[in-house]
């Protein structure tokens, strides 16, 4: 399965008012493990920027000068993510922004959703989590995700942190670590970057059963091996554990 956590910022809130995209930050999974492809873009948006949305992601207008337009981007955008699974916090927000710059290209009319299933995962937090908060911040506090370099919001940091927020929400699996060097350049510059994969050091906790929970257990499988006819396989395994058990403390 491929799917790729994106993120965009823009210069205001409503696309309707003629807000743009000015970067987007893509990371791509396949089968749950990142591949280390990803798709990052600083826009020329084409018009000014909200100060409140400057105080949000720190983005100026003198920073996007030079920077390509979407429009000169888009086939590069749509080659990366057509046919995955979009996998974005607030989905209907980036969403909106990207069929609208898509809107303003001439030619076949396209939308996201004709080209990708997505995942919003602020709702898959609000149903896990009914009457908390789930921002992504909180979301990252909760799983014990590391987000200390998330000063200002950032396209492409908070694609990677979503995906860690994402995989611990649906697997249980706790943050990737990921350790960056660049090489060449760094992510941001469209330069190489080498990210190394570490797993957190936590340790197993065993609960044994009582003896108490040992005898209930016991019973409860005798009832269920008589209404089965004899074909409870729990019974079966049970028994050769505790044969083998038995043996080892001769």
């Amino acid at each position: 399965m491929r799917q790729i956590v994106l993120d965009t910022e823009t210069t205001g809130l409503e696309p309707d008012l003629g807000h743009r995209i000015i970067e987007i930050g893509c990371v791509e999974l396949v089968n749950r493990r990142p591949t280390g492809r990803t798709f990052h873009k600083y826009l020329n948006p084409e018009r000014e920027i909200d100060e409140g949305a400057l105080a949000v992601h720190g983005i100026s207008r003198a920073d996007l000068d030079g920077k390509p337009k979407f429009r000169e981007v888009v086939e590069e955008l749509l080659l990366f993510i057509s046919g995955a699974e979009l996998v974005i916090h607030n989905a209907a927000f980036d969403v909106a922004f990207l069929d609208a710059e898509l809107a303003k290209i001439e030619g076949q009319m396209r939308t996201i959703a004709a080209l990708c299933r997505v995942l919003d995962t602020l709702a898959l937090a609000r149903s896990m989590h009914p009457g908390q908060r789930n921002n992504l911040d909180a979301l990252c506090k909760r799983y014990s995700i590391d987000n200390s370099r998330r000063e200002l919001h950032g396209a492409l940091l908070d694609a990677r942190i979503l995906a860690d927020v994402y995989l611990a929400m649906t697997g249980g699996q706790g943050a990737l670590a990921l350790v960056e060097t660049s090489a060449g350049g760094s992510a941001a510059d469209g330069g190489r970057t080498v990210r190394a994969l570490l797993r957190p050091s936590i340790p197993l906790v065993v609960i044994s059963a009582t003896e108490e929970e040992l005898v209930a257990h016991a019973a409860m499988l005798a009832v269920i091996n008589k209404a089965s006819g004899g074909k409870c396989l729990w019974a079966a395994a049970s028994a050769q554990v505790a044969s083998e058990m038995s043996r080892s403390s001769a």
